[in-house]
Order: structure tokens, then sequence, then C-alpha cells
């Protein structure tokens, strides 16, 4: 059936556009015989085919716009007519005598134009004339573009101020009340469609009816346009005329449609001036007016009028916008009781901004927006649509762009109340915009207020709200967001110690409660955190005075210590590990000998006791070597203890070239160039040569299992050792001893079981070239290299 009726339409609309061209035609061979009597006639005959009732809006324009360009052409051979001598006024008289009313009034508007022009009677007279004229069709579709199509030939004709039409008779109040009259029989007709037909083709009218809503929505425009509409009579005669049809309309889809044509079409600055008014209109709206979006674009503009120039603020200050947008808002919201939480979001949203813009210095109107939001969302439970939720979202993130300074958000106290409404999942999407706002602005935040009040905000990042689990987020997601945090963590300072120490007890309050998954990212940076702070508190003496202690690098490793240890019972034993060298380093700087110790102690437990796997226990042994060489706080026993350990555990590692390689590297941790009481060349010594028996016992055995001894690497790493101690003095390493290792090693490459490794032959050719340019360099060096054959 509905196919049925679009042929229909395409038919009627095929015939009205045939008829319509062929009385056309008549009226041109007409119009080029100077022919008037016929030419009216077939005009009048052209612009019968307006007169169907059978065309949507859609089509019905189609026709409409042909018979408008057919009228153009008639208005110009009107105008050569007066010019040949013909009276205008006759002409005026003539038109009037058409058959039917519709194509009598578009000929009376068009010889109206010529009128006009002619200026042989007052331009107001004649507007007058046609806008009343015009009352004589009162069927919608046809009546609103018969307005339409006067609205478009006088618009030019109006006795505006400057205007050619002007004259001592005509004023700007005249063009103002033909354009105003014109607008409410336009928006009658319109609101009137609205009535016509069933019930059940109430959707189809809508659609129709929003078609043609800028045919009413141009005469605003054209009002906005005259140049004598100054502030006053906007104030005076046009607002509150437009605004009186706005309201007695009581149609829903022009109300809305119209607050918004006001709000675009009219300058800002009438707006601010004329605010009472505008916003006493906004409660005496039909209730199903959606009256967020058009407060919403009011605040929007005033916010955009403000931010383009200070000289403007002060109108502002002069007219209380801020108060009277507030108390309108609060109006709305109580008028239309049933509002979804999306649209009272969306009202304290664009009032914020609105404020942000206007009083950015004023953090107490800014929180009291918050709080208004916050009163109007009690009751309301989690909101859980999620077009609201994005415009919390909005609602939170305009001060953190507005400031680019979350301590300056901080200070808004009901803040964290809106928060409040949020769910989990929406949470963790506004912590996230508050710590990226903080790491692109390097916002510093240095007080331990601030970072308890932060880290409330951003509980979303680090610990489960709602009892969703991390396991349910995206894995990548989930790293991504730990590390901001840790990053946040980076970012915390301040040059006091006492108050530096609170912040860090802060923070290990808030991530210890993050979970097993997220302890690995936040730890870490929370050690390197305190450990910058033990490094400026380096050497500080203790206080024996008050009772107040102070923060010393003592009371920061009893922090770390038992932050340490929860990290470890994750599990998460190798990271742990790794920060107890780290601080057991710190510790050594601080010359804190028996926390350094305690560290250490923890490293080797969890060694023992928590890392098996091969790879990470030779990596992890390494670093054992490479920092307890680094420690010179230890007296002769502790050292003792923890490198017999270490090179206890250099023996036991799995695989032989893993055994050896640890080996040499205990060697260095009896040989400590800045430190003349731990140099034990015969300790070093013992360490090359078991490292050498280790070596020997990897190619016997790759021997026994392949048939070959495979490559000799090891030899030649043990080999660059030797040099090394050699050139630092160890008396024990002798030329003799080098030199038997050389021959060792170039036997090994030679013989037939020996796999080829071309890296292990360019290893040792570059060490024997180091050997020659040692001998090369002279001097004590050259001297001590020269009895090293090669």
């Amino acid at each position: 059936m509905i196919s049925d009726g679009v042929e229909d339409e395409e038919k009627w609309l095929a015939a009205g556009i045939a008829g319509l061209q062929q009385n056309a035609f008549y009226m041109h061979r007409s119009l080029d015989s100077n022919n008037l009597k016929d030419a009216l006639k077939y005009s009048a005959q052209m612009l019968s085919e307006l007169r169907t009732s059978k065309l949507s809006p859609h089509k019905y324009y189609d026709l409409y716009m042909r018979a408008f360009d057919e009228l153009r052409k008639l208005e110009i051979f009107f105008m050569e007519e007066t010019k040949r001598g013909c009276s205008i006024i006759d002409l005026y008289e003539l038109v009037q005598h058409a058959g039917n009313i519709l194509p009598r009034l578009y000929l009376l508007c068009t010889v109206g134009s010529v009128y006009i022009k002619s200026k042989e009677a007052p331009a107001k007279d004649i507007l007058k004339d046609l806008v009343e004229m015009c009352r004589g069709i009162q069927h919608p579709l046809r009546g609103l573009f018969l307005r339409s199509y006067l609205s478009q030939v006088s618009r030019d004709k109006l006795p505006d101020i400057g205007s050619e039409y002007e004259g001592d008779a005509d004023t700007v109040i005249d063009a103002v009340e033909f354009v105003l009259q014109n607008f409410t029989e336009m928006n009658k007709l319109w609101v009137r469609m609205q009535h016509q037909g069933p019930a059940r083709d109430k959707e189809k009218r809508e659609k129709e009816r929003s078609e043609l809503r800028d045919l009413v929505g141009k005469n605003l425009h054209i009002l906005s346009q005259v140049e004598g509409v100054d502030l006053d009579m906007y104030k005076d005669i046009v607002l509150p005329r437009v605004l009186e049809q706005v309201v007695n309309c009581k149609d829903e889809i022009a109300q809305f449609y119209l607050m918004e044509c006001i709000i675009q079409v009219f300058p800002d600055e009438y707006h601010l001036q004329t605010l009472d008014v505008l916003l006493g209109a906004c409660p005496q709206l039909q209730p199903s007016v959606d009256i967020k979006t058009v407060l919403s674009q009011l605040m929007e503009r005033l916010s955009n009028y403000a931010a383009s120039s200070a000289e403007v603020l002060p109108e502002f200050l002069q007219v209380e916008a801020f108060s009277k947008l507030s108390k309108a808002i609060g109006k709305v919201i109580e008028a239309q009781v049933d509002m979804p939480t999306v649209g009272v979001v969306t009202l304290y949203s664009a009032l914020l901004t609105f404020t942000l813009h206007v009083h950015p210095d004023r953090l107490d109107y800014a929180d009291l927006v918050l709080g208004a939001c916050v009163k109007k969302l009690s009751g309301r439970g989690k909101i859980e649509d999620t077009r609201a939720t994005k415009q919390i979202v909005a609602l939170l993130s305009a001060p953190l762009e507005k400031y680019n300074d979350i301590v300056t958000t901080l200070k808004l106290s009901n803040y964290s109340h809106v928060m409040e409404y949020l769910d989990g999942e929406t949470i963790k999407v506004m912590a996230t915009v508050i710590v990226q706002s903080i790491t692109k602005n390097k916002t510093q935040i240095s007080t331990a207020d601030n970072v308890e009040a932060l880290f409330e905000l951003i509980r979303g990042l680090i610990k489960d709200l709602d009892g969703s689990l991390p396991d349910e987020v995206d894995e990548d997601d989930f790293k991504e967001e730990q590390s901001s945090v840790a990053r946040l963590i980076q970012m915390l300072y301040n040059d006091d110690p006492d108050e530096m120490f609170k912040i860090i007890s802060t923070v290990k309050k808030h991530i210890l409660t993050g979970g097993i998954k997220r302890l690995p990212f936040t730890v870490p940076a929370l050690v390197f955190s305190s450990l910058k702070l033990v490094r400026q508190l380096q050497g500080q003496e203790e206080n024996p005075f008050g009772d107040e202690t102070p923060t010393t690098p003592k009371k920061i490793f009893q922090l770390l210590t038992q932050t340490i240890e929860i990290l470890s019972s994750v599990p998460a034993p190798e990271l742990a590990f790794r920060l107890y060298l780290q601080c057991a380093e710190a510790a050594n700087d601080c010359d804190l000998e028996p926390v350094a110790y305690e560290f250490f102690t923890q490293a080797y437990i969890l060694y023992e006791e928590e890392i098996s796997d091969s790879k990470a226990q030779v990596t992890a042994l390494h670093l054992i070597i490479g920092t307890l060489q680094k420690m010179h706080v230890f007296g002769v026993e502790n050292r003792d203890t923890l490198t017999h350990k270490a090179t206890g555990y250099s023996a036991k590692l799995l695989k032989k070239p893993d055994q050896c390689r640890a080996v040499y590297a205990c060697s260095h941790l009896f040989w400590l160039d800045d430190h003349d009481n731990m140099k034990d060349g015969e300790r070093v010594m013992l360490c090359l040569k078991r490292a050498l028996r280790i070596a020997n016992a990897a190619q016997q055995m790759s021997n026994a299992t392949r048939g070959s001894t495979g490559p000799v690497s090891l030899f030649i790493e043990i080999l660059n050792k030797y040099l090394y101690f050699f050139e630092k003095g160890n008396p024990q390493i002798t030329v003799a001893t080098i030199q038997g290792l050389i021959e060792l090693i170039t036997t090994e490459m030679q013989s037939d079981t020996t796999t080829p490794d071309s890296s292990a032959d360019a290893f040792f050719a570059s060490t024997l070239r180091y050997i020659e340019f040692q001998k090369q360099k002279g001097g004590a060096v050259g001297e001590k290299y020269e009895p090293i054959k090669v």
C-alpha cells in the first residue's frame, strides 16, 4: 500500500509539472508578444497547479520551486511594463481579478514586489496589505509556501535603516511588524498541520512538519538581519512577541525548533541582556520539549562569547548570568519531574563549561554547579545509562581541561561526590582521564593530603571496584593503565623530606590494596621513588631531640622492607629479588651495614627458595655478583659470608658453561680497584683456575656426548679475565700462566675434535691483537706485555 501511495504521488507530481510547464510555455509566448492579458491568464492557470492537496511537502516543494522560477520571470516583465508606462496601481488591481484565490495571491505578491520598488506608495502599506491578504489561504501546506514566497520577495524591500525604502513615513517598526505578523501566521499554519488527518499518521505528519520547519525559521533569520533591530527593540518588541508565539502554540516540535532558532540567529550580546526573559520562557514549554539541548546550546553560545574577548566579561557580571542560569536550570528540572538523568547531567555539564569560561577564578561557582548536580542525582543510585555516564565524564573533564592542573581541581569538594554515581568501569575511564591530564601537563602534586584526595579519585585504576576482576579486561589495556599509575607515582615530589615520606606512605597505603596483578607494576615505582628520597637524605644524622622522629634513611628502608615482602608473596619473586638488591646498594651508600646485609639476606632467600628456572638463576646470580662487587660497607665477616654464598651458588648452576662464567665473574669480588684491603690475588687465582677446570670438564662432556669438544669460547673468555687482572697488578697472574693458556687455546682450536666456530676465532684473534697493541704502547704497560709470545 505504501509503494502504491508513492507511485500515485509521483504521478500527481508529474501531472502537476506537466500542467505547469504547458501554461508557462503559453505565458512566455504572451510575454514575448507583450500580451499582458494572456500572460496573466496563463500565469494564473500555471499557479493553479499549486492548489493540489495530494502531494507531500517534499513533492510540493519541487512543484513550488518550478513555479517560483517562472514567477521571477513574470516579475521582470511587470517591471518592464511599468517602465513602458503601464500603471503599477492598475496592475496591482488587475491581478486581483484572477478566478482562484491562491493564484491571485501569488500574482499579488509578485506585483506587490514591483509596486514597492516603484516607490509610488509607502512600502509599509503594501506589505501590510499583502500580509493581511494572505490570510485568505488557511490550508497549512499551501499557506506556508505562499507566505514563504511573500517573505522571499519582500526581504530586500523592507523599510530598514539605510534601506532605499525607509522613507519618512516608513520606520523599522513597520518592517519588524510585517515579519513578525508573517511569522505568527506561518507558525499557526505549521502547528495546525499536526492536527489534520487520522491519529495513525501522526509519525508521518511529524516527519513532514520537520521538513517544513525552515520555512518558518526563515522569518527569524530575516528579523536578525534587519539593521534597525537594536538591543532595545529586540528586548521590548521582537523577543516578547516571538516567545509569546512559542509558548502559546503549545506544540512540542515548534517550541523546540523555534527556541533553537532564537538562540542561533540573534547576537550573543542580545541573549545576555535578555537572559531573564529567555530563561523565563523555558519552564512554560511543554514537558516533552528537549529543553536540555536548548539550554545547553544557549550556554555554549554564551561560553564562546565570553571566550572571544576579555572585554565582554564585565557584562556577564553585570547581568548576574551565572545566578540566572543556575536558577533557571533548577526550575526546569523541577518542572520536568520525569527528566532523565542524562538531561540533568547535560544541563549541569553545560553550566559548568559556561562557569569555567566566564568565571575561571571562581572555584566556588564551579563547586556550586557540581554540588547542585549531586543534589539532583541523589536518590538515583549508580548511573547505568551510557549517555548519562558520558555526560558525567564530560562534566568531570571540564575543570581538568580548563585549569590543566589537578591540584586546582582537587579543591572542588563536590568533585569526588559526583564520581560516586559512576559505575566501576566509568570510574576507571575517569581515572585514566585524570592521570593523562597530570602526565600531559607535568603537574606537581606535593602534599600528602592532595595525594590522598587524588588516589581516591583514581581508585578505579588502583583496585578492583564492583567485584570486577582484572582478569576480565584486555591484557594490553591493563598494562597501559598500570604503567600510567607507575608514571604518576614517579611524578609525586616534595623538597621537604618529611612531607615526601608522608606522600610515599599514602601511596603505599593505596597501592597495596591493588591485588596481585597490579603490585608488580606499582610497587617498583614506589620503591624507586623512596630510594630517590634516600639519596636525598644520604649521610643525614639522626636527630636525638624531640618526640617526633624526622624522616631518616633507616625509616624509609623499614617501609621498603614491608612493601617488598608483600611483592615477594604475590608471587613476583624475581622482581622482589631485584628490588632487594637495589635497596641493598642504597643502604651501602648510606653506610647502613645491618640494613644492607638484611636486604642481601632476603635476596639470597628468594634465590634459594623461589627462583628455580635455570636461566633466571643465571641472571639473578650475575646481579648478585654485580651488586656485591659495589658494596664497601660490609666488614670482613659479613663480606666473606655473602661472597662465599655467591661462589657456592655459582658452582651449583645446572649448565657447565653457566657455572664457568659465574665462577670467573666471582673473581671480581676479591679484587676491588678502589679498596686496597679488598685485593686478594690468591682467591682471584683460585676462581680463575676453578673456572678453567669447569671449562675443561665442559669440553670433555661435549666430547663424550657429541663426539666433538665444541667451541673454545669459555677458554678465551677466561684468558680475557687473566689479562684484566694481569693489567691490574695481581701478582698471582704471571706471564707464564697467560702464555700457557694461549698455547692451550691454540692447541684446542687446531684439534680435529674441536667444532669450528667463526665467532670464537674472531674473539681469539681480537684478544691477540689487544696483546700486541699493549706491547706497542711502550712504557710500563709495554714492558709488562713484552714477554708474552703470540
